[in-house]
């Protein structure tokens, strides 16, 4: 291969103006094709983002482009055979998530995959924020101590009138997943809480619809997992305020949390004065950064920046590794784990 890799991209909805975004701008990327039902949407994303072409049929784009990547942004729904065409059309795949509805699913994609000595990739984001990375290397050096507690938690108003989920003339196809609406974010919530309790013993879920009707299969989540003496919790609401998507690691000589909505990195671990003055340098420290974070955040509001600053991370790495042949930066064990745990966690034995 060269120094750049032809992409293509099936699907303008929201997330495609990160992943575009990084390919117009990437030095190991060549934007070939954009696709889209709509011809108008396809167009638009084209000669935003200088793509070679514009198509609504995604088989034409694969047979007159020949990309090397292929982004896939469509619907769940869509995915298993969206994947499985352009594996057979020699391209690797990075698609969002859930990559598949069920574990089998992603298990019949991955051996095709294999068939054809081809990469498929399952978007894992968030791994990749700064401030995941740096309690990643806490834990690592020592910092934290033995991880003890892990919690995920994620507030969305899901159902609030106006949302994309709440309209019942038009539905939203993540509401036919097995997990509803929290299948959207449960992908996210699953591979994070791995990172830090990388194996699971047992689970006990509880899924909820509280506000009723047929439209939502369960519009909350609160799962509690155990590993030996380790502890982990899985939160989801549409119901709390202000909305939120948060981590919190706890060791055995510490904590930190982080919310990757509005990032901040809050650290209480033993400091340089011992422990009289730890509990004092631990707010000083805080707080300091704190307000840093709040500057930081102000101007990213400022400038329409989101929380996917991971996924131009995961993306530069995964191009890099496709180009000098080098270990994927999420690999097959990672996806397994995180679709084996979804399908646990939805299973009618373990759940209360």
């Amino acid at each position: 291969m060269g120094k750049s890799l032809k992409a293509a991209v099936i699907g303008t909805g929201v997330i495609s103006k990160q992943h575009l975004s990084f390919l117009d701008s990437s030095d190991h990327s060549e934007l070939v094709g954009v696709c889209d039902l709509s011809a108008a949407a396809a167009k638009y994303a084209a000669e935003t983002f200088h793509a070679g072409q514009a198509f609504t049929d995604y088989q034409a784009m694969l047979a007159e482009t020949k990309p090397d990547v292929v982004h896939i942004l469509t619907p769940p729904n869509t995915h298993q055979k969206l994947v499985t065409d352009c594996l057979n059309a020699q391209a690797h795949v990075i698609c969002e998530k859930p990559i598949t509805p069920t574990y089998e699913d992603f298990k019949t994609l991955w051996q095709l995959a294999q068939e054809k000595n081809l990469h498929l990739i399952e978007n894992h984001n968030y791994r990749f924020n700064e401030a995941i990375l740096k309690i990643e290397a806490m834990v690592k050096d020592g910092t934290l101590g033995e991880v003890q507690e892990v919690e995920v938690r994620v507030a969305l108003g899901y159902r609030e009138a106006g949302g994309r989920f709440a309209d019942r003339n038009l539905p939203n196809p993540v509401h036919k997943l097995p997990a509803g609406v929290v299948h959207d974010v449960i992908t996210h919530m699953a591979y994070l809480l791995l990172r830090f309790m990388p194996e699971v013993d047992r689970v006990a879920a509880a899924w909820s619809n509280h506000g009723g009707g047929d439209l939502f299969k369960y519009d909350d989540l609160d799962a509690l997992l155990l590993n030996g003496q380790q502890h982990a919790r899985l939160r989801f609401s549409c119901y709390t305020k202000p909305e939120c998507f948060t981590l919190f690691v706890r060791g055995s000589r510490g904590y930190a949390e982080t919310d990757l909505f509005q990032p901040f990195l809050r650290t209480v671990i033993p400091r340089a004065g011992g422990e009289q003055l730890s509990p004092l340098i631990n707010h000083f420290v805080n707080g300091w950064d704190l307000m840093g974070s709040s500057v930081k955040n102000f101007r990213n509001k400022v400038m329409q920046r989101t929380a996917y600053e991971g996924l131009h991370r995961l993306l530069d790495q995964t191009y890099a590794a496709i180009l000098h042949n080098q270990p994927m930066p999420v690999s097959f064990e990672d996806m397994d784990k995180t679709n084996r745990l979804i399908e646990t966690l939805l299973a009618e034995e373990n759940r209360v």
